[in-house]
């Protein structure tokens, strides 16, 4: 894998995960927050950590943030310390910069800018959270352009003790199945537990278990047609 190099602005709950996330991934996550505290939290985890106020030009010219393959902005509450960080990125000439918007007033503001990707945490979790609501058969999902999705659910009534040849994924519902993943009983510290384990790419004869979890692709409308017809 190659060691890609990122910088995380604010290391509150939201960075601080991305910054984590990142360095589980192998690459060098350098942490900048003016909060000390925040950053002797994160100091073990990630290449760099450093207490610093991203809104002085002086403190990040420093850094050399424009040897990072990206920076990412993840600034809290203060939107007006995300602009002008993001503004002093610009002109240090960072050459792809993420930042966090809080609602579309930000966001439009981000773009006016400049700033091209931009994190809506809010909104996301909220898209999660209605669709989880609806529908709490979808376990956990990655929303796509065009209205795809890949969505981890669990397996419905109607799929059980069936082989994938016999659902006919690709042709009954205009769907991809990526994996399974399977429940397991496991033995730890003398207390039996259950923990699932991803299949890989199961082969045409698996046959579906109660308490399996599929990964699947296609569109949103699919994915619940698929579950509302297996669920009678």
């Amino acid at each position: 894998m190659k060691h890609n190099k990122f910088a995380v602005i604010g290391v509150g709950r939201y960075g601080i995960n991305i910054a984590k996330r990142l360095a589980e991934k192998g690459a060098q996550v350098f942490a900048f927050d003016p909060d000390e505290e925040k950053i002797e939290s994160i100091k073990d985890e990630v290449a760099y950590a450093v207490t610093l106020d991203a809104t002085d030009k002086k403190a990040l010219k420093s850094q050399k943030l424009n040897d990072m393959d990206a920076v990412v902005v993840a600034i809290g509450e203060n939107f007006e310390a995300t602009i002008l960080t993001c503004v002093h990125l610009m002109d240090l000439g960072v050459s792809r910069i993420i930042a966090r918007a809080s609602g579309v007033h930000q966001k439009l503001i981000l773009e006016k800018i400049g700033i091209n990707e931009i994190l809506t945490p809010e909104d996301e979790v909220a898209f999660v959270v209605r669709e989880k609501l609806i529908n709490p058969s979808i376990l956990s999902f990655l929303q796509l352009p065009d209205d795809y999705e890949i969505a981890e659910i669990v397996a419905p009534k109607g799929v059980l003790g069936r082989s994938i040849d016999h659902i006919e994924f690709r042709n009954q519902y205009e769907l991809t199945l990526v994996t399974i993943k399977r429940a397991y009983c496991v033995t730890k510290n003398g207390e039996e537990l259950k923990e699932q384990h991803v299949l890989g790419v199961p082969s045409s004869d698996t046959q579906i278990e109660e308490d399996d979890t599929l990964v699947v692709f296609g569109t949103s409308k699919n994915v619940q047609r698929f579950m509302d017809i297996n669920e009678l």
